[in-house]
């Protein structure tokens, strides 16, 4: 059974993850590697009728963790490597930021569970990006407004990162064609020494 190359990207919303994915995504599919990709799932959440950004609950969250452990298995199937926008942390994350703005609390067993699945799920990626808010860049379409819930959020997810101990590659505008080139290069070296060549 082939053990995929994981990758996770990780941030507060409209901070160039989706297009980064996408460029790496471009970049390596050209080389012939099968990919699978696991994208924002709060947004299918909420068509469902979860209630997330500000809002988002125990129950939301742990959906959101479920769903993408649940599609990553099946994609571990038959890819070479798994893009993933947004990883378990980014939920929790997300989640810590809105009951802390709405002054509201869920029981500490529950925190407990969704911190520990995200951490240890966490240590599973092959390589975690993460990106730096750069508040001038403006919100994509359809983006949620709050901006200090946003920065908030980044806030959150930094701290994570470094409570967890987390080893990431720190990506910004300004870095951001380097870190494409080197991620991919090192993705490629991966495959390779899987391969056995």
């Amino acid at each position: 059974m082939r053990i995929p190359v994981k990758v996770a990207i990780t941030g507060t919303h409209s901070t160039g993850k989706s297009t980064f994915l996408n460029e790496l995504e471009s970049n390596l599919t050209s080389s012939g590697v099968i990919i699978g990709r696991i994208d924002d799932l709060a947004r299918r959440a909420r068509e469902l009728g979860f209630p997330i950004l500000q809002d988002h609950t125990y129950e939301s969250t742990l959906w959101i963790m479920a769903e993408a452990l649940r599609q990553e298995a099946v994609l571990s199937l038959s890819c070479d490597v798994i893009l993933v926008d947004r990883p378990l942390s980014d939920a929790f994350g997300y989640l810590i930021t809105a009951l802390n703005s709405s002054d509201r609390e869920i029981p500490r067993c529950q925190l407990d569970e969704l911190e520990s699945m995200a951490l240890k799920h966490s240590q599973s990626y092959d390589f975690l990006v993460a990106t730096v808010l750069d508040p001038s860049i403006a919100l994509g379409d359809g983006r949620d407004s709050n901006l200090e819930f946003r920065r908030d959020t980044a806030e959150t997810i930094a701290k994570q990162l470094e409570n967890w101990s987390l080893d990431h590659i720190q990506l910004s505008p300004k870095n951001r064609d380097v870190c494409l080139k080197h991620l991919a290069e090192a993705i490629g070296a991966r495959l390779r020494t899987a391969a056995g060549l």
